[in-house]
């Protein structure tokens, strides 16, 4: 076809057109520069500029400046507000009192007006290539006209805009099709559908636009496609837009009542007139099937015009206004022109005027319906270009051929069947990637019934997944994939997303063309209920799919894999950075492959740390979700709420999770407290045809555990058309609330109800929200009861809801009947309205520290791991979590230390306040005192269990270190506060009845002394007076005081022996109250008991099957052996010290035993013989230690013993008194040796354990003790070091002992480095000491701050001052004050003098004595509280082992509810053997508890019982799967490398050990480990 020629040519010289073009330029850019847009020009605005969430995005505000007018139109456009355009005005600027007549005066208005086409072509001149398709698609489903040709801001020839309307996909029913419930969908610019213009000339009052709005809204509601005169900012003069050219779209129903024409019409719409837009109108004219002329007249040169088109009069139609008063030469003028163009009767419409504008629309609907019969050819705007080049027009598409031609060329194989193209071209995805898929779930599962052979199974699934690994990466990168490939990784951006964008063109295009014909057949099976059938379709439309997600996923496992191309360069560990760059400019990630069920870990992992690695570590995220049945709108509620578009295609079914990230501006990071939000769309729940599927119900719930687990915010999408979809979708989504409250996962959640509207529907939609929340109760117990947990009863009780504030009312999408309709702007303003309060409620609820990018990852892994198993709960182990645990229980352990090291402080004063109560008084008075300290002691506890509880409250309200995860172990900690407050209150309140006891027994001994003491005294005073007179030599005086001593102290009174065996009796009668067992224990002599090594018995359990089984094993001989080993050595640690006994020795020894019996015999069934021989048989050992122990203190405190100590002192007394010599010197040095020296040493004893435990606290071995996780790997981490087999049985079967002996070996070392000990007492002795040189200048002063008077009798006033001021610290025996001091002849000052001097030299004696080694064990066993006992509570924990391998737990503390370790053991190490073969059980309890094999023992009272309901007797331990493959891999080796040693000392046979077990070095037994318990691998 010809391009006719106009008939008349403008006279305009070359020179003018240039001043034109000038003036033109100048304006384009002085309005661009008006609304703020010169620095996007041109093509410089992106999407990135709309889909950041800032305050712009979130608030509505109305334009308050030109420059916030485009910004205003594209956040409602994004929004998809049909009433977009309405916000480009700024508000009246008319002021009050004007005349309203005076027409004349604009009031300085026109400046700050703005047509909005000019906006909209000022918007689409800054936009780029992909921001214009966005407009475009967004004007679109407003159902406002999108730009076909764009005006140039320099005034060049326009663009045709066939780029940016390229996303466009309409779909329509034609009438041909409506009986059949057929549809038509196609991109609109590949359609070939009639295509009409509509144009005008200079003289036209009529406006077309708003006669085209009626036409295309004949019959139903006026929507207001085109902009006309009559709206808001449409009378405006046009600077820019006129030569714009904006297309839309009649699309029909399928139904004829409604349907204005019967198949889909494009209509064009030329902005300005013919003669001002010449090539636009040529351009037009020739595309168009029919092109409607709106004039009032026609001028000279118009009728030239349009007298060029005479040879093709046939598409022309006129449409002529008639206004009353038209003069009668214009009327000639049309009439001449239609005669002379021959132009039919029936192609002019003359409007009169008495006719309306309905009526004109209904007869122009009649004549275009009449033209479209006769139409015999079609133009696609596709087709259009060829012509818009030829007239000079810019193609804006023309560009990216380069990109258009590398998309064809890899989807150029794909022919007729897309399964044969995906096998060559994306292998990866196929089959072996779906079966290493399902080996991975069938690993988490272990179908398997025999437990024998389920570590066997393991290792199989495992060789399979190997295998296919290695076929897998056998392959070769295909041709597709590396053109795909060097197409992204492109470094120009522009290009990269070109070709993205026309790889998703062609391929939507060929899904259309080839899925429908299965969509079909498999809609009409779902019709059938044929579930063989669907499955089959199922997966046909599964593997005919073909999206650019498919090549994506593709890539991603290319790395996955780490296939390399041999013929391209490119190095494939630039992927991940590649897909992070994607992934930041806006483009969705697959994160769990739905056609395979899988995830890629390794390449999701690498992805978002590459995304963390280029926003500099700045990647906290607020993860969104939506959830809902297929086909409810929550994709679309996404797009809407975001501005974005997840992939969804025509004729595809998309399967999985993708997420998106969208970047937080800078004015909410801080309050959102997050750096991207990331958007995760799923596909839908209970999809009504996937429903029928075997295992729908299954994936949905594994689905909506996996996401609302990754999800901060989740929105769970009701429509409420369907009750049982509805229903079933409650039940998934509050199973897996309950989930995510069971593993300390809180999320907000949000219901939105669908197609609810109406003023008055929250109000009324009350009594649905509470029949909503009475389904989710109902829900909530139905899951709950699966999760096997009753104390769960209502919604409520999972999450945080609120039936008003979690709710929210969206009404329907459309505003009209589609495909007419445009997006209602009711459901563009709720769901504003909807995403501003979920913000707003995310400031307000974000108590819990944000996830960064790792920490995101790592919930991932866990998340997916435990999805993988059948029960959920009991699988999920997560790192963050295990850190969140292991870091408060660092916290704690301080808090712990510091309150008791508080409470040992007080302890330490109060004791030697008991101890240095006056001697005098009465008894009553000590028992008194002790009464008051317990209640001081109780008070003060009170005040450190309040301050503690307050730290962790304060703990529990940080943000960080994902508190949120361990809430539900809130309670827990409580409770471990109370207990150790109870426990450390009873711990003090016995040591201060030691210390009255302690007390009592000295005033004894002094009493004793007190009385001999006076004798001697009065016999040396007598013998000095005898001597006196007679010069005796030094020999001769000592043989008479010997005379005398000899003779004075013979009858020394002796103490009392107390008879503890009879006092231990007493006790463990006490102790079988309960039994009835008196009359057994009547006629015990416990000194007997205990002589002989124990010595198990049949009788000592009742159950036939344990006494075949202890007498074949021997495994109770060993319980009772490791037991009595732990007895012995409290006994020994007791013993060890200078104390006396005291019946508390006896209580504690008991309690460890009951302790021991409940919890090592548990599984042994003994009876009350086995109690009673048992405790006997220690309580005998007991009986005879502590009766040496009570014999050594009695010998240490005997009254002639204590009185020789000081028969020198007297003999020298005796002699400086014969020879007169001055005793002040000597004496002030004997009470320093005497007196000061002994409690300088107690003190330091007494003071020497906390400083020992914060010596090792803060060495280098202080993680060691920080928490159980740690102690746990460091003592496993020494094992495998040192490599002993003694060491590991030791540690296995006799764990206590082993700690504590680790332990103790720790302090020796740590304090014999450097002399630690040494140092640690020369720091205690100068605090002592610097106490005592303080008080001896107190002690020096009496009343009014005056010094003692300088005598003889001041000395024991200033001794007497001495002990009150140091009362606390140290006790200084009265009677050994009195021995020093007997006959002092020397003057208070001196005597003082003296003393300073005497304490300065014991200070540097000890000094002396403390820089030499130190014996360590000798000074520890002194020790009345032990380092090791205090560092021995902190890490041990309960004592509590497996049932199954006999592992100990390492939750903190004593007080919790479950019972868990971080890597359990073969059972064999637990001496598990099989019954019917004695070898020795290889089986993991890791691994049992996921399979489907049984287990019995006494407990089952030997019934098999599965091991997946292990908690139906042991309900306190939570047993996970292993966290990683290689987490077991320590004790596998360890089981591998002694199994016939192990075998021998168990008295069993040998495992049969998996080959592949043999296989696991000492390395990889090491990384295990440090996987197990979440240490960093080096």
């Amino acid at each position: 076809m010809g391009i006719p020629q106009f008939g008349v040519i403008l006279d305009c010289n070359v020179a003018l057109f240039h001043n034109i073009n000038f003036f033109c330029s100048l304006t384009a850019l002085k309005l661009l520069s008006k609304l703020g847009l010169e620095k996007y020009h041109p093509n410089k605005l992106t999407p990135q500029h709309l889909i950041e969430i800032n305050k712009n995005s979130l608030y509505n505000q109305t334009a308050s400046s030109l420059e916030e007018i485009p910004w205003c139109f594209l956040r409602n456009l994004y929004k998809i507000n049909a009433e977009c355009r309405n916000s480009m005005q700024l508000p009246t600027c008319e002021e009050e009192n004007l005349d309203p007549f005076d027409f004349d005066t604009d009031n300085g208005c026109a400046d700050k007006e703005v047509n909005p086409l000019d906006v909209i072509v000022a918007l689409f001149l800054c936009a780029d290539n992909f921001l214009q398709q966005e407009m475009a698609l967004k004007m679109s489903m407003c159902q406002l006209s999108v730009p076909l040709l764009l005006p140039s801001s320099n005034n060049s020839q326009s663009t045709l805009m066939l780029w940016a309307l390229r996303d466009i996909i309409k779909e329509w029913c034609p009438q041909d099709l409506s009986d059949s419930k057929g549809f038509a969908e196609n991109n609109i610019v590949q359609a070939d559908i009639p295509f009409y213009s509509f144009v005008r000339l200079k003289n036209c009052s009529l406006s077309k636009s708003q006669l085209l709005n009626q036409i295309l809204s004949y019959g139903q509601q006026s929507h207001n496609i085109f902009l006309h005169r009559e709206m808001k900012g449409g009378s405006i003069k046009r600077v820019i837009a006129n030569g714009l050219v904006e297309v839309c779209w009649y699309l029909p129903g399928g139904k004829e009542n409604l349907d204005v024409f019967p198949e889909p019409v494009a209509f064009a719409n030329l902005r300005g007139d013919i003669c001002e837009s010449s090539a636009e109108f040529q351009f037009l004219f020739q595309v168009s099937n029919a092109t409607f002329i709106f004039l009032d007249k026609a001028e000279q040169d118009e009728h030239e015009t349009l007298m060029s088109l005479k040879d093709e009069q046939n598409k022309l139609f006129l449409v002529v206004n008639c206004k009353d008063g038209s003069k009668s030469e214009d009327m000639t003028s049309v009439k001449t022109t239609v005669e002379e163009l021959k132009i039919p009767n029936t192609s002019v419409t003359v409007k009169n005027p008495k006719m309306n504008e309905a009526q004109l629309s209904k007869k122009l609907c009649s004549t275009i319906k009449t033209s479209l019969s006769g139409i015999r050819s079609r133009v696609s705007i596709e087709n259009m270009v060829d012509i818009a080049v030829e007239l000079g027009f810019f193609v804006d598409e023309n560009k990216t051929d380069k990109q258009k031609n590398a998309a064809e060329e890899i989807i150029s194989g794909i022919g007729n069947r897309n399964t044969n193209y995906k096998k060559q071209q994306l292998p990866l995805q196929g089959e072996d990637w779906k079966r290493m898929s399902k080996l991975q779930k069938e690993e988490c599962r272990l179908n398997v019934s025999d437990q024998s052979s389920a570590e066997k199974y393991k290792c199989e699934l495992q060789d399979e997944q190997k295998s296919i690994r290695e076929k897998i990466i056998k392959h070769e990168m295909s041709k597709a994939m590396k053109t795909f490939i060097e197409n992204v990784s492109t470094e120009d951006k522009v290009k990269r997303n070109e070709f993205l964008k026309w790889m998703k063109l062609k391929l939507d295009t060929d899904s259309r063309e080839k899925l429908s014909e299965l969509h079909h057949k498999y809609k009409e099976e779902c019709r059938k209920k044929d579930i063989k059938r669907i499955t089959e379709l199922d997966q046909a439309l599964l593997a005919s799919s073909l999206g650019i997600e498919h090549y994506m996923r593709e890539m991603g496992l290319i790395y996955e894999f780490s296939i390399q191309s041999q013929e391209t360069t490119y190095d494939i560990s630039g992927l991940p950075g590649l897909a992070a760059e994607m992934l930041l400019d806006g483009y969705p990630l697959e994160l769990l492959d739905g056609d395979a069920s899988n995830i890629p870990e390794k390449w999701i992992t690498d992805v978002l740390m590459e995304v963390h690695r280029k926003v500099g570590g700045q990647s906290r995220l607020l993860v969104l979700s939506v959830l809902g049945v297929q086909s409810s709108g929550k994709s679309t509620l996404l797009n809407i709420m975001f501005g974005v578009q997840f992939p969804v295609s025509s004729g595809r079914c998309t399967r999985g999770a993708y997420m998106l990230f969208l970047k937080v501006g800078q004015d909410l990071k801080s309050e959102l407290d997050c750096d991207f939000i990331v958007l995760i769309d799923t596909e839908g729940l209970k999809s009504s045809d996937l429903a029928q599927l075997e295992d729908s119900y299954e994936h949905d719930n594994q689905l909506a555990t996996f996401v609302i687990g990754l999800s901060d915010v989740a929105i769970v999408n009701i429509s409420m058309e369907s009750a049982n979809e509805m229903k079933d979708v409650l039940q998934i989504t509050a199973h897996a609330f309950l989930r995510m409250k069971l593993i300390g996962k809180k999320s907000i959640c949000h219901f939105v109800h669908q197609n609810v509207g109406g003023v008055s529907a929250h109000s009324k939609c009350m009594p649905e929200r509470q029949h909503l929340l009475d389904q989710l109760n109902e829900m909530t117990v139905i899951a709950a009861e699966m999760e096997k947990q009753p104390h769960i009863r209502a919604f409520t009780d999972v999450l945080d809801y609120n039936i008003e504030k979690n709710n929210w009312n969206i009404p329907g999408l459309w505003h009209g009947t589609p495909p007419m309709a445009a997006v209602s702007t009711g459901y563009s303003e709720a769901v504003a309205d909807f995403k501003r309060n979920l913000l707003e409620k995310v400031k307000e609820d974000r108590n819990a520290q944000p996830s960064t990018i790792p920490e995101f990852l790592e919930w991932m892994r866990s998340l997916w791991k435990s999805v993988k198993y059948e029960n959920f709960i009991f699988s999920f182990r997560n790192t963050l979590v295990a850190h969140a645990y292991d870091n408060l229980n660092k916290e704690f352990n301080e808090w712990e230390w510091e309150f008791r090291k508080e409470i040992l402080s007080w302890q330490k004063e109060a004791e030697v306040v008991i101890l240095n109560t006056d001697n005098q008084s009465q008894e009553d008075t000590w028992y008194n005192l002790v009464v008051s300290k317990k209640t001081e002691v109780s008070n003060k506890i009170e005040k450190q269990q309040t301050l503690m509880k307050q730290k962790l409250s304060d703990y529990y309200k940080r943000k960080d270190r994902h508190i949120n995860l361990i809430e539900k172990h809130k309670a827990e900690f409580f409770n471990r506060i109370s207990k150790f407050a109870c426990n450390i209150e009873l711990s003090v309140g016995t040591a201060l009845d030691c210390a009255l006891q302690l007390k009592v027994f000295r005033k004894k001994v002094q009493d004793i002394q007190r009385e001999y003491r006076r004798v001697i005294e009065e016999q040396v005073m007598k013998l000095l007076s005898d001597c006196k007179d007679r010069s005796l030599s030094d020999e001769e005086l000592k043989q008479e005081f010997e005379e005398m001593w000899d003779k004075t102290t013979a009858d020394v009174s002796r103490l009392t022996e107390q008879n503890v065996a009879a006092n231990v009796l007493k006790q463990l009668r006490k102790n079988f109250s309960n039994l009835n067992v008196n009359e057994i224990l009547h006629d015990i002599n416990l000194k007997e008991m205990g002589i002989d090594q124990f010595k198990t018995k049949r009788e000592h359990t009742n159950n036939f099957i344990e006494k075949v089984k202890h007498f074949i094993t021997g495994d109770l001989q060993n319980v009772a052996d490791n037991i009595i080993k732990s007895c012995k050595q409290f006994i020994t640690d007791q013993v060890s010290t200078n104390g006396d006994y005291h019946e508390s020795f006896t209580n504690y020894l008991l309690e460890k035993l009951d302790g021991f019996l409940k919890n090592s015999c548990k599984g042994q069934k003994t009876n009350t013989q086995f109690e009673i021989d048992l405790k006997l048989h220690v309580c005998g050992i007991a009986a005879r230690e502590f009766q040496k122990m009570h014999r050594k203190f009695l010998s240490g405190h005997d009254p002639k013993t204590l009185l020789e100590k000081h028969k020198d002192q007297y003999l020298t007394d005796f002699l400086d008194l014969y020879k007169n010599k001055d005793q002040g010197q000597r004496k002030a040095k004997d009470f320093v040796r005497v007196c000061i020296k002994p409690a300088v040493n107690d003190y330091i004893n007494r003071s020497l354990c906390t400083d020992i435990v914060d010596e090792i606290l803060t060495s280098s071995h202080s993680a060691e003790y920080s928490s159980r996780n740690y102690f746990q790997y460091h003592i496993q981490k020494e094992l495998l070091e040192t490599d002993k087999f003694d060491s590991f049985v030791k540690y296995i079967c006799s764990y206590e002992i082993y700690v504590k002996d680790w332990i103790l070996k720790q302090i020796q070392q740590n304090l014999s480095e450097n002399n630690t000990l040494g140092k640690l007492k020369t720091k205690i002795l100068l605090v002592i000491v610097k106490k005592i040189s303080g008080a001896t200048e107190q002690a020096s002063k009496g009343d009014n701050d005056v010094q003692l008077p300088d005598n003889t009798e001041s000395i024991t006033k200033f001794t007497s001052n001495m002990r009150k001021i140091l009362i606390k610290d140290i006790s200084i025996s009265e009677e050994d004050e009195k021995t020093v001091l007997f006959t002092i002849q020397s003057t208070c000052h001196t005597f003082i003098n003296s003393f300073k001097e005497a304490l300065d030299e014991l200070k540097e004696q000890l000094e002396g004595e403390f820089s030499q080694n130190q014996n360590i064990s000798e000074t520890l066993s002194k020790l009345s509280i032990k380092p090791q006992d205090q560092l021995f509570q902190r890490v041990f924990g309960c004592g509590q082992q497996c049932p199954f391998c006999k592992v100990p737990c390492e939750a903190g503390g004593k007080e919790h509810k479950e019972h868990h370790a971080a890597v359990h053991r073969p059972q064999g190490l637990g001496r598990y053997r099989y019954v019917d073969t004695e070898k020795l059980v290889v089986a993991l309890c890791t691994t049992d508890v996921q399979s489907d094999t049984t287990f019995k023992n006494s407990d089952t009272e030997w019934k098999s019982h599965p091991y997946k309901d292990y908690r139906t007797f042991y309900p306190e331990w939570l047993i996970p799967p292993d966290n990683t493959i290689q987490a077991s891999d320590y004790w596998k080796y360890v089981l591998a490398q002694y199994n016939e040693r192990f075998a021998e000392e168990y008295k069993a046979k040998p495992a049969d050990v998996p080959e592949a077990w043999k296989k696991i070095t000492k390395e990889q037994a090491m990384k295990g480990l440090k996987e197990a318990f979440n240490m960093k691998t080096d």
